[in-house]
């Protein structure tokens, strides 16, 4: 593909271009692992020394004229965008399109007779789908997926090799469900008698609305009664446990690792990073950011960035941690005045 392609093709976040020769490219990489016929991307100055060492063909640029003018006197062809990381994003889709199999239904499938498929679904080897569940257009089920009795699955969903949809489960349109990922489990719900352990049925439902991604070996389980919320565009990665009960709203994002205790309600565009770990029934505001391995205690106002274990405001978390590592010395004159 020559670079005057991708312009064309994404003419509309391109505010200035110099095509030089016009190099035609293979592929995206790296900035340091570039190669010639690759093309690549840099978000700012931070970087801007790099510009003459790349062995790119081709570089997507913020709107900096000074970086424009290095990367011409570096002989790159260059492109600028408000936003280069999101306009990389978009140059891959132009290089890579994900394996997806075609529309058929592998022989060794087991399906039941009432359930209601869609036009144009892929259905991969040693499927499981069991009887009432709703599948929409579109749809692509990956070798050994189990679909549970009931469940819905909307248009143009993904179900990686290997994922499991338990029963009361309604997954949306445009969801990606990641290999090993397990939705609509039994919630963890159990009630201390003198006997032991009674369990407590888990009736409720689990919901994915349209555009949810949910990443290898994440969970998402069911309550007892209600239903278990993810809104809309929200993203999980692999390794994430949304307990029975949890809401989750529209436009997050869950690192790695992390946890939700039940009955914890999130509102939109949250961030929690890696590993963090929320108490049962918290609610978590609009726009908030946790920081990797912060133990969220107590309910988070809209808009703050908290970090720690208890969590606190990620102002007071800095000046803590500045001062626990002079503890030491402090400890020390203490005991000097102490004498």
């Amino acid at each position: 593909m020559k670079f005057k392609e991708i312009i064309e093709k994404l003419a509309s976040d391109v505010k200035d271009y110099n095509i030089l020769s016009d190099p035609a490219l293979s592929q995206v990489a790296s900035l340091e692992e570039a190669t010639v016929g690759t093309i690549t991307y840099i978000e700012g100055p931070r970087f801007a020394h790099l510009l003459e060492t790349t062995a790119a063909s081709a570089i997507i640029l913020p709107a900096d004229a000074s970086l424009a003018d290095r990367a011409t006197n570096s002989g790159l062809a260059w492109l600028t965008t408000d936003n280069p990381r999101l306009f990389f994003a978009q140059t891959i889709s132009l290089f890579y399109k994900p394996f997806r199999p075609v529309s058929s239904i592998h022989p060794t499938a087991v399906i039941s007779e009432d359930v209601v498929l869609g036009k144009d679904v892929a259905i991969g080897a040693h499927v499981v789908i069991n009887s009432h569940v709703q599948i929409g257009d579109g749809v692509c089920i990956h070798a050994n997926v189990v679909i549970y009795p009931g469940v819905t699955v909307g248009d143009r969903t993904t179900l990686h090799a290997n994922c499991t949809i338990h029963e009361r489960t309604i997954v949306g349109a445009d969801c990606v469900i990641h290999s090993g990922a397990v939705i609509g489990s039994e919630g963890f719900g159990f009630v201390p008698t003198k006997e032991g352990w009674y369990k407590m049925e888990q009736s409720g439902f689990t919901v994915l609305e349209d555009g949810v991604e949910v990443g290898c070996n994440s969970t998402i389980d069911r309550p007892a009664v209600g239903r278990t919320l993810i809104k809309s565009q929200t993203k999980l990665d692999n390794m994430v446990h949304i307990a029975h009960g949890c809401t989750v709203g529209s436009g997050c994002a869950l690192a790695a690792q992390v946890g939700l205790a039940g009955g914890v309600e999130i509102g939109d565009r949250v961030i929690l990073a890696g590993q963090v770990g929320v108490a049962n029934q918290v609610k978590i505001g609009k726009g908030v950011i946790v920081s990797a391995q912060s133990g969220v205690h107590s309910d988070v106002e809209a808009g703050q960035v908290i970090s720690g274990s208890p969590a606190v405001p990620n102002k007071l978390y800095l000046k803590v941690s500045a001062i626990y590592k002079r503890l030491p010395e402090m400890y020390q004159l203490f005991k000097e005045i102490a004498k």
